[in-house]
């Protein structure tokens, strides 16, 4: 049985998918067992508390610098034994020390089909934002690893979801939350748990 932490900043809307999921019986090999907060105040907290799920707060704001804040989180996730890091609406970046310390297994569920609409500066509202400006009748999300690369890690799974006349930044980011990254996130969980990704030239397959 794997170990599963997941990272949050915000409300969790992620986090409780996986909570579902979990509860569902459709996260096979794995359980979440703690969730680490950069926010002290995240929603996500309570929704895991509730859930009788272990939580820890490692605030962004008490750390001078990305090095310090990123040794934090490593050093936290290696007391938690974590197999499987979860990056689930979590807002700080991180750098190398995280990534070498976890390689190929830190995942990230991003509101966009990757290589669109990533990278530094994409995130949230401004993704949506990008999509509608840009004209494109598709977006979606996508789950990939982490690597050091913002959004450059080999890709899992993706999901389209249309866009449609009207839409807002926050009427297509509810769309693509509900219709995708609540769907694929825990589906990309419970395959990593099986064993069932392989990476071959840096490309990530599903046994």
């Amino acid at each position: 049985m794997k170990n599963i932490v997941v990272l949050v900043s915000g409300g969790g809307t992620n986090l409780q998918a996986l909570i579902d999921a979990q509860k569902a019986g459709n996260i096979k090999n794995g359980r979440i067992t703690c969730v680490i907060s950069s926010n002290p105040d995240a929603y996500a907290l309570i929704r895991a508390r509730e859930n009788e799920i272990s939580t820890r707060v490692i605030a962004r704001k008490e750390y001078f610098d990305i090095k310090g804040y990123s040794k934090a989180i490593k050093d936290a996730l290696i007391e938690e034994k974590a197999d499987l890091v979860v990056f689930a609406g979590f807002m700080s970046i991180l750098d190398e020390q995280v990534a070498n310390a976890f390689p190929m297994k830190m995942i990230n569920v991003h509101p966009a089909l990757i290589p669109s609409f990533c990278g530094k500066g994409f995130y949230g509202l401004h993704v949506h934002e990008a999509a509608l400006k840009s004209g494109v009748k598709l977006t979606g999300a996508t789950v990939h690893f982490v690597t050091e690369v913002c959004d450059g890690g080999p890709v899992i799974l993706q999901k389209a979801v249309e866009i449609l006349y009207g839409d807002t930044p926050e009427i297509l980011q509810k769309r693509v939350m509900e219709q995708a990254e609540w769907d694929i996130l825990p589906r990309a969980v419970s395959l990593f748990c099986e064993d069932r990704i392989f990476i071959e030239n840096g490309i990530a397959y599903i046994k």
